[in-house]
């Protein structure tokens, strides 16, 4: 097994996917897997998107930050209390953590959080004039945000394809269609890259994890509503 690179940049090896049964062996064969499930899943669900509540770059990196380990709906719960007092990296940067802490405590790691949240908004009042960057070799230098964090705000708030984002949901489906068998998300995103459009990098995150929550569920997928069973080699596994 190929040795994991997530301990260089702080990403965490993803739990192990079974191997598929009859998985694609050739770029080619995986890139014709890619095209069919970008096609399908854009129509099955035009309307995919980043479900973590924001009207900024600022409000999105608050809540991709609060969403490690805790569910889009809680972290959508707690952040219109936590913009109404801290509206920005200004307001931020100067708060009393115990404050944020009490906001935040229901998203779980609610101490870390909020060190990363005050040690991000500081980096950005000091070194960013208060504003999000907007480059992903800036990003990754802030307080709590890593390549995943970083390639949310790129694609969402700036529309910029930078990289695939790659959760717990594009881990497995990725895996399920037999397009990588990387062990970590840095890897897997490393493997997709290079299947799909520049210019869909953003949405297929959104689409796979739409798909993942809805029908390729980890314990019982749905493999008969799935409109890309045909091309999924684990569909009969």
């Amino acid at each position: 097994m190929r040795k994991s690179r997530a301990k260089s940049i702080g990403e965490k090896p993803s739990q192990k996917a079974p191997l598929v049964a009859h998985s694609p062996r050739t770029k080619a064969d995986k890139q014709a897997i890619a095209s069919v499930v970008l096609e399908r899943l854009r129509t099955e669900y035009p309307d995919a998107h980043c479900e973590l509540n924001h009207r900024n770059a600022f409000e999105l990196l608050c809540a991709t930050i609060l969403s490690a380990q805790c569910t889009d709906v809680r972290v959508n719960m707690v952040t219109p209390a936590l913009f109404a007092r801290y509206p920005d990296a200004a307001t931020l940067a100067d708060a009393a953590p115990e404050d944020i802490e009490e906001i935040i405590r229901s998203t779980g790691f609610f101490r870390a959080k909020t060190k990363s949240l005050v040690g991000m908004a500081r980096a950005l009042v000091t070194s960013h004039n208060s504003d999000v960057p907007r480059t992903l070799a800036q990003l990754v230098t802030l307080p709590g945000v890593g390549r995943k964090t970083a390639n949310v705000i790129l694609g969402n708030a700036f529309s910029i394809n930078e990289g695939i984002v790659v959760d717990t949901h594009v881990q497995r489906l990725a895996r399920r269609l037999g397009l990588t068998r990387e062990p970590d998300a840095v890897g897997i995103e490393q493997a997709l890259l290079p299947l799909f459009p520049r210019d869909s990098w953003a949405i297929l995150s959104h689409l796979l994890i739409w798909h993942g929550r809805r029908v390729c569920l980890a314990r019982s997928p749905k493999c008969s509503a799935c409109v890309v069973r045909d091309v999924c080699p684990s569909a009969e596994v």
